[in-house]
């Protein structure tokens, strides 16, 4: 079975990147009638908040992405421990000394030589007596895996195709502080084994990573899952920006941008298919296929998003919003100015127009007139769903008024404005009385 998973750090919110990942790797395990499970990496004690916990849990919740299960890096030290004593007493994790300026400066020796800069493992040269002195001196050390030089590291990326890293030009990667904390790569491993991940599917940030813990998935024992790393969002100038990169949900859920606008971009960007604003996740999933992913960066344009949510709130029924609708709305009111809208709380100021009050129009001296006879017409009309086009009808006939000098003053005098949802909708809900009401207000003299 697919297993994939989202593994967030809980030191922030989520932000757009975060949300392609995991929509991805839930459309991923669907696609394959798989598992989506959520690790949250917490870690780094001093950072990880139980608020962003919740926040990310909420996030996902927003966008339909139910995961199968949870587990949490904080509640499972335990087995890290076990399996870095097994990986020591291997000999694949060893103690390391140096300090950062130490490592910096054979950095900068190697680089000056024209060679790679990698850790020399110079800490392999210390007796266990030397060890144990600076141990006693409370010096403790720092932790590295070893990995195995006289091979290459290759693997068949579900994107970027056939990968392939010299060993020997990698460093042996620090897994564990002297604090006793872990980073981030050992502990990924060691759960991605536990929890049955099958594809991790990241950002191509992560290839390097990828290149050093394939070698501890198999030093564990373990087959190495199936890996693909698509291209990170860029903005629509064409770079990485602060704001793409801190684009959180709260923010987009602030501003009205629907789960389904979001699910329906984020789903094919960084491939060459269409963006659908009525694909939901069912119809991604069934589609979704790593093949089709590029290798150049993938372009996240806010004004799209934009474009998409319109569409999404313009195919939104009337039970999906009522509860987001102001009081006595009802479906046909809905219905009627829901193809104005770009978000769902728009809907308050065209509800204001149908229920007044509203504007009282600047009119020439003939328009008010016109609006003072549109009245006479109106008073002697059938009132039902057929008003406005009666209504426009008797005064084309009585006025020889067309077009948009027979239009415009009546939407003007009705709603205040000089545009705004088809009035054969909006005028029977305005209702006869204040419609009356409206047009002599407009034929008055200012």
């Amino acid at each position: 079975m697919t297993v994939t998973r989202f593994a967030p750090s809980p030191t922030g919110h989520l932000h757009v990147g975060n949300i392609r990942t995991a929509l991805h790797n839930f459309l991923l395990a669907k696609q394959a009638g798989g598992r989506f499970l959520l690790r949250i990496d917490d870690t780094d004690a001093a950072r990880s908040r139980e608020e962003y916990v919740e926040a990310i849990r909420a996030d996902l919740a927003w966008l339909g992405l139910d995961a199968e299960g949870e587990e949490r890096q904080s509640a499972r030290f335990a087995i890290y421990e076990e399996a870095f004593a097994r990986l020591e007493a291997e000999g694949r994790v060893y103690p390391c000394w140096e300090t950062p300026r130490e490592l910096e400066l054979g950095r900068k020796v190697l680089l000056g030589r024209g060679l790679p800069p990698i850790y020399d493992r110079a800490a392999l040269a210390l007796s266990e007596d030397e060890k144990a002195a600076k141990i006693a001196a409370g010096d403790l050390p720092h932790w590295r895996f070893m990995l195995e030089r006289d091979e290459p590291i290759e693997w068949i990326d579900g994107i970027r195709g056939p990968q392939k890293f010299d060993a020997a030009q990698v460093s042996d990667p620090v897994i564990r502080r002297a604090d006793g904390s872990w980073l981030y790569m050992l502990p990924s491993v060691i759960d991605d084994i536990a929890m049955g991940v099958t594809q991790i599917l990241r950002g191509e940030d992560h290839v390097s990573n990828t290149a050093t813990q394939v070698q501890m998935f198999t030093a564990l024992g373990a087959p190495v899952p199936a890996f693909a790393h698509e291209a990170l969002l860029v903005g629509s100038e064409g770079k990485l920006s602060k704001r793409l990169g801190s684009l959180g949900l709260a923010e987009l859920r602030e501003v009205g941008i629907e789960p389904q606008a979001l699910v329906a971009l984020l789903g094919r960007l960084g491939t060459s298919d269409p963006v659908d604003a009525s694909l939901g996740l069912e119809e991604l999933a069934a589609s979704f296929d790593l093949s089709r992913f590029g290798r150049a960066p993938a372009r996240f344009d806010e004004a799209e998003l934009e474009r998409v949510n319109a569409a999404v709130v313009h195919a939104l029924p009337f039970e999906a919003v009522r509860a987001r609708l102001p009081e006595g709305m009802d479906g046909a009111a809905w219905e009627a100015v829901r193809p104005n809208l770009a978000r769902v709380a728009e809907v308050q100021d065209w509800w204001q127009v149908v229920t007044g009050p509203v504007a009282v129009p600047d009119l020439t001296d003939e328009d008010r007139a016109f609006c003072a006879q549109a009245a006479d017409v109106l008073a002697s009309l059938e009132w039902d769903e057929g008003v406005w086009k009666a209504l426009t009808a008797a005064l084309k006939e009585a006025t020889d008024r067309k077009g948009k000098a027979l239009f415009l003053p009546l939407r003007q005098a009705l709603t205040g404005m000089d545009h705004g949802p088809d009035m054969a909708s909006l005028l029977p809900l305005i209702g006869r009385e204040a419609a009356a009401e409206r047009l002599a207000a407009a034929s008055s003299p200012a």
